[in-house]
């Protein structure tokens, strides 16, 4: 993610909570409720539908357990409500990006930009190599700007839609979007994440740049072969029909290549370092007015006015930014993607981002999470078995603190010594780090990184799962390459 997206706590001001009073037993009790209920919820009882506050109230029940085993172990209502607080304050910078996406949308919905990417891609991209495109894009996007959500918020929603009228299941063009942005993301020296993990492991951060593309170069590779290959191969029903799409959008919208002068601003403004709520406030203001001069009508329809006034373009706009707004075209299938829930249609995704920082916030005031990085510590007696229980350590965290950079900090701060006793250079920290805990994040449902994404791009985790490939193949590359002592620097020669 960008340096400016969510502002995470300094290395220093980090604070792991150890309890001596607390064993590997009990700190596993909240994390196996939580499997187990959210297991239950999604598979037997919700489905695709738990998203919508079912899975908030499970991390909360989870987050209670946690407490009830806390004090059990010494650990204050008090303790836990201020480590709740400080998690819930951490993410304040994702919450108003989510609002202001949700904005972003939908000014950028009924200014036509969206449907006029769209109308200009279909042109462009054909079945066989729009996956593969979608993974360069997103990268070399991602690599500018150094973050992986404002890529999702701007070209991603945007290849989606496209994909989704070439008849592209949504899942794969998720799922090549969110591997060429996470690319982008490790790789890019803009990227807090791409700065915080050699500040934990103590490297310098090109050296770890410069290193972590040994693993990371290979991964993105196999990921391009197979979007290649199911380019190849994948059945397309939409393509057909691709000239009746286009004659529906040309008639509910004006389509005009200026108004790509929008995104360009804003992707200018995030390249020039612009902190990025400022850019995507700035590019949903340029869309309402690019939806005032360049469509009218949908903005008077918006208003439910006659006529287009100063009150019925306010209104109009406002609707858009805010709550639900829909346009109507002689294709079914384009009427359900030219929807947007604005700033409104964020609120579950925030629901579930709280509930998660309450349940991470309570596992870390009692002191389980330092206790289960530390029982992953304990089972690596060799140099293999360091680099597998920092990646799962990093899993582990993704999933019981639901937040990449506890991800990050936690095992960094554990697992720093023992690198250094097996004379490991801190470059093998510092890119395992990023390997297994910030590509991961994105594949967790209830973690901020999954929860922002599956609700900016309109995609269930479980859909884009599988073709994230880039994400879920990371952590297998490091093991390769732990397992063959493949250019593991040393620290010193003995």
């Amino acid at each position: 993610m960008d340096s400016q997206d969510i502002t995470p706590k300094t290395p220093q001001e980090e604070n792991i909570i150890e309890n001596k009073e607390l064993n590997i037993w009990e700190a596993l009790i909240p994390v196996f409720a939580l499997v187990l209920l959210l297991f239950f919820n999604v598979f037997f009882v919700f489905g695709d539908d738990s998203l919508s506050g079912s899975n908030q109230f499970i991390l909360l029940i989870g987050a209670a357990i946690a407490a009830i085993v806390g004090f059990f172990n010494k650990v204050s209502y008090e303790q836990m409500l201020d480590e709740v607080a400080e998690n819930i304050k951490s993410t304040a910078g994702a919450i108003l990006i989510l609002l202001m996406v949700g904005a972003l949308a939908g000014t950028w919905l009924i200014s036509g930009i969206i449907p006029s990417m769209i109308y200009y891609g279909l042109q462009l991209l054909n079945p066989t190599i729009f996956l593969v495109a979608s993974v360069v894009i997103s990268a070399i996007i991602s690599i500018a700007t150094g973050s992986s959500w404002t890529t999702s918020a701007t070209v991603g929603i945007a290849l989606v839609g496209i994909g989704n009228t070439l008849g592209i299941p949504i899942g794969m063009t998720a799922g090549a979007v969110l591997s060429g942005a996470y690319f982008g993301d490790k790789m890019s020296p803009l990227s807090d994440t791409t700065n915080l993990a050699p500040a934990m492991a103590g490297s310098e951060l090109f050296s770890h740049i410069k290193y972590m593309a040994l693993t990371t170069i290979p991964t993105i590779v196999i990921t391009l072969v197979v979007f290649m290959i199911i380019g190849f191969t994948i059945d397309t029903t939409g393509t057909p029909n691709i000239s009746g799409k286009l004659t529906a959008i040309k008639d509910a919208f004006n389509i005009s290549p200026w108004l790509f002068l929008v995104p360009l601003a804003v992707i200018f403004m995030i390249i020039k370092k612009t902190p990025p709520l400022v850019a995507l406030l700035v590019g949903t203001l340029l869309g309402g007015v690019a939806a005032i001069i360049v469509q009218p009508d949908i903005v008077v329809s918006l208003a439910g006015a006659q006529e287009l006034t100063f009150n019925s373009a306010y209104k109009g706009v406002m609707n858009a930014i805010t709550v639900d707004s829909a346009v109507e075209t002689t294709s079914e299938e384009l009427n359900d993607l030219f929807t947007s829930g604005g700033m409104s249609g964020m609120l579950g995704t925030i629901w579930l981002i709280i509930c998660a920082m309450v349940f991470g916030g309570v596992m870390d005031a009692i002191g389980a999470l330092a206790r289960i990085s530390q029982a992953l510590l304990n089972l690596a007696s060799t140099t293999f078995g360091l680099f597998a229980s920092t990646v799962a350590s990093c899993l582990a965290l993704n999933v019981t603190a639901s937040d990449q950079y506890l991800a990050l900090v936690v095992p960094g701060k554990m697992f720093k010594k023992a690198y250094e006793d097996k004379n490991l250079a801190p470059e093998n920290l510092s890119r395992t780090l990023e390997d297994s805990g910030t590509v991961t994040s994105v594949l967790i449902p209830w973690n901020t990184c999954g929860a922002y994404q599956s609700g900016v791009l309109g995609v269930p985790v479980a859909e884009y799962f599988f073709f994230a490939i880039f994400n879920w193949l990371s952590p297998f590359m490091t093991l390769i390459f732990a397992a063959f002592q493949i250019k593991i620097k040393q620290l010193r020669s003995k």
